[in-house]
This record gives structure tokens, sequence and C-alpha cells, in this order.
């Protein structure tokens, strides 16, 4: 098999053929990983770049939208997993065994990496000084507690899995003690609103990660969408629904009560633009959702994301060797050969570590998709 193709058929995952939703669905996982490579890229250029000039500016707009790129992902992951767990139970254990095997491999490789690096590089900064203490440290980034503790995470963007595995812990007690498949489909959406309003009040009023909420808008999709296309949204609402979504960081909402509210509309935003995706398949916005490259992207965005920090900042520590100075051309310049130099490295982990070992089936074909944050 030449190469070429080999390669498409490692980047498609859909089991079933002409799936009308998760092919926008992979598409939304790319947009919501390029929305965390542009954070990271603006954070990262700013020495090239002039500070007050316009690229400056522009780059702290990038840096805000960017931001909500893992609240999509965590609007897909409730999404799945609610809709997994609600429409074929299984057993608990089976339940928690597929989740470790999802998320474990790739994150292992990536801490390995990051641990060998920061002993290599000698940077005892990350450690706590007493043995004990820093062997603890690595015991609870293993156990993916930086994130919803107050614990610095080795890997940075892992405070996300933290939230992941949360919810994954959560959500079968919320459907098995809540009796949740033997309810109706009214009841359980408001019993969704219901508890996406006490989330918002409590956060909002004593703090707390108030992002969880985020899951939830996946819960409700999944409920909203089974009411059919009377639910859902035509493409130009969804598009905008996404945009207000994207735009809501661009305003200043200091403090935990501002917070849940940002929050409260990037849900909404959010679960508009995802009810126009999957209720329309054959609107413009999920037909543009599902352009391959863009699926490619969302189908290694777990790799992806674990992954490029560390390629970008490899990228740029050899730049400035070459380039030592930049301008307001620099910004606009260097952010495709920054993105092409963080793929490599990152469709390895996924060709070599995530994809066998992480989605593949007994037969040997992909396991169903899931979100790949696990963003």
């Amino acid at each position: 098999m030449p190469a070429a193709k080999w390669l498409r058929s490692q980047l498609e995952l859909g089991r079933v053929t002409g799936s009308t939703t998760l092919r926008p669905m992979e598409g939304l996982r790319g947009v919501a990983v390029l929305l965390v490579f542009l954070v990271h890229y603006a954070t990262l250029v700013t020495p090239w770049v002039p500070r007050g000039g316009l690229s400056s500016q522009v780059l702290d707009v990038v840096h805000a939208v960017g931001n909500v790129g893992v609240d999509l992902f965590f609007v897909l992951s409730g999404y799945l997993i609610y809709s997994s767990l609600l429409e074929s139970p299984k057993p608990f254990a089976v339940y928690l065994r597929r989740r470790v095997q999802r998320i474990y491999p790739t994150f292992l490789a990536v801490f390995a990496l990051y641990l060998g690096l920061t002993l290599f590089l000698q940077r005892p900064e990350r450690f706590p000084a007493e043995p004990a203490a820093a062997a603890l440290y690595v015991l609870q980034n293993l156990l993916l507690l930086p994130g919803v503790f107050p614990i610095d995470a080795l890997i940075a963007v892992a405070w996300s899995l933290s939230y992941e595995f949360f919810f994954y812990l959560l959500v079968p007690l919320v459907v098995g003690l809540g009796r949740l498949r033997a309810r109706t489909r009214e009841w359980r959406i408001g019993f969704l609103l219901l508890a996406t309003a006490v989330v918002l009040v409590g956060f909002g009023t004593w703090g707390g990660p108030v992002r969880m909420t985020m899951f939830l808008a996946g819960m409700l999709l999944h409920e909203l969408l089974r009411g059919g296309r009377g639910t859902s949204m035509s493409s130009s609402a969804g598009l905008l629904a996404g945009l207000l979504g994207l735009a809501v960081p661009l305003v200043a909402m200091p403090g935990p009560t501002l917070q849940a509210v940002r929050v409260g509309l990037v849900y909404l935003g959010f679960l508009g633009l995802c009810l126009a995706s999957f209720g329309h398949p054959d609107g413009a916005l999920a037909r543009w959702l599902a352009w391959t490259p863009l699926r490619w992207m969302g189908n290694i965005s777990y790799s992806y994301y674990l992954l490029h920090g560390l390629a970008l900042q490899v990228f740029f520590t050899l730049l400035a060797r070459l380039l030592p100075t930049g301008g307001e051309w620099a910004a606009p310049a260097l952010l495709l050969p920054a993105w092409l130099a963080t793929l490599p490295p990152c469709l390895a982990l996924f060709l070599c570590i995530e994809r066998p070992m992480s989605l593949a089936s007994g037969t040997g074909r992909p396991a169903t998709a899931t979100v790949r944050l696990e963003a």
C-alpha cells in the first residue's frame, strides 16, 4: 500500500460509513484543537512582536478566543459519553476500563517525555525539594488530579484531563441513581436544565471548576437531538451561536459570578453550534465541518492536544537562534511554519501510541470514536 494511501486510512476513524453525525463532530474536534493551538502560538510568538502594535492586539484577541477550544471539547465529550451510557448500558468496570484505555496510553507516553526532559534539563523548580513530596507530585499527576484540585500540572494542558476523568466517574452515577434511562425525554431535559442552573449558581456564588458545566451542554445536546429536526437550528443560526461562544471571552468578566455568566453564554453558543451541525447534516455548516483535512485534524486531536505545546517550544527555541528579532509581520508569517512544525511529532504519537493502543478494537478496526481531548 502506498504511504499516502496508508496514512489516509490511518486518519479515518469512523466505523459507520457515511455517518451524518460523526463527520461534522470530527470537524468540530479539529476546530477545538486548532483554537487551543492558537492560544499557545499567541503566547510563544510574543517575543517577536512589538508590544502595543496591531499584531500584539490581535494576538491578545486570538489568545482570549482560543481559550474556549477546551470548552468545545467538553461539550463533545459530554455528548458522546452520555449518549453511550444512555443508549448502551454496560457494567461500570467495563466502562471504566475503556475510559482508562482511551486516555492513559497517550498520556503516559507524553508524561514520560515531559518527566525525562524535566530531569535532563535539570529544572528542579518543577518539583518539590523533598523526595517524598516530589514522588507525591508525580503520583498526583499520574492520577490526573491537577485541574479539579489546585495542583500545578507537569503537562500544562493536562488540567482538562482531570475534568474529563471526574466527569467519567460522575456521569454513570447520575444516570444510574437518577434512573435516567427509565425517564421520559422531557423529564431528562428538565433535569439537565435544572442541573445547569444549580451548578452555575453554585460556582458563581462560591467559586470552583465552573467550566465543568460544559459537559451538561453536551448531555442536553443529546436529548435535544432526539427530538428530531424540530429542535435543531439552521446553519446560519448555528454559526452565529458559535461565533457568540467565541466572542464571549473578549469581554472582561472577573470574579466567580461573572465567570459563571461567561460559561453560561459559551454553553448556549456551543450548544447552538452543535445543534446546527448535527441536526442538519446536509446543511452548509455540517458540510464545511466534514471537510477532510479538518476531520483528520480532529481525529488526531488528543495526541495533538497533549504534545503540540512542547513541539511549539522546540520550534521557537530554534527560531530564536535563527531569527532573534521580528516585527509586525512576525505573527502572521510564522503561523503556518509553526503549525507545520507541530504536525510530525503529534502525528507520530497518534500513529505509534494512540491509534494502536487506544482506538483499535478486537477486530482490528477503529473503535467507536470518542472525543479526542480527552479535549
